[in-house]
């Protein structure tokens, strides 16, 4: 895609009526012939990731391994892509990642990968394609961080954490 013509997606995707967002995706070469992020039905809220593996990934119980997706992405200003575990894998498998959510700025150009752990009890393969994540993009407000010397103001919580309440 030329420079114009990323400037011109830029601008539809500001005037989209629909408030959708529109990411560039650029797919890496380890990731030739699989699916690029994709829903599975009309109302998911994350797109599922697939592993660009040459060769299955055995994840034994408690073994972690930092698997690659083959994309990199550009998202617009102002927004993130948090990678998250897939339910079916964690429910099913116990498969789940380990920075979860992990966040994606939308600076960052680098190949998007999931940082998986096997908290099952039976050893579990990544294979080629496999769909092992979700990414979600979302917008985010960053804050203006402003010390006082003064106390905070009171809340109906107060210092209470940490269970504090209930279970």
């Amino acid at each position: 895609m030329s420079a114009t013509a990323v400037d011109e997606f830029l601008t539809q995707q500001a005037e989209n009526p629909r408030n959708d967002v529109q990411v560039l995706v650029k797919r890496l070469p380890h990731a030739e012939g699989l699916e690029l992020p994709s829903y599975q039905t009309a109302d998911s809220a994350g797109a599922d990731l697939r592993a660009a593996v040459d060769e299955p990934v055995v994840l034994l119980p408690g073994d972690r391994a930092m698997i690659p997706t083959g994309i990199s992405i550009a998202l617009p200003r102002g927004t993130e892509c948090q990678v998250r575990p897939r339910s079916g894998l964690a429910a099913k498998h116990g498969i789940t990642l380990v920075n979860s959510p992990g966040t994606v700025d939308a600076d960052y150009r680098g190949e998007l990968k999931a940082v998986m752990i096997n908290l099952g009890k039976e050893p579990f393969t990544v294979e080629r394609g496999m769909r092992i994540a979700q990414m979600v993009i979302a917008p985010y407000l960053r804050a203006g961080f402003h010390e006082t010397e003064e106390e905070l103001p009171e809340s109906g919580r107060g210092t209470g954490g940490f269970g504090s309440t209930g279970v």
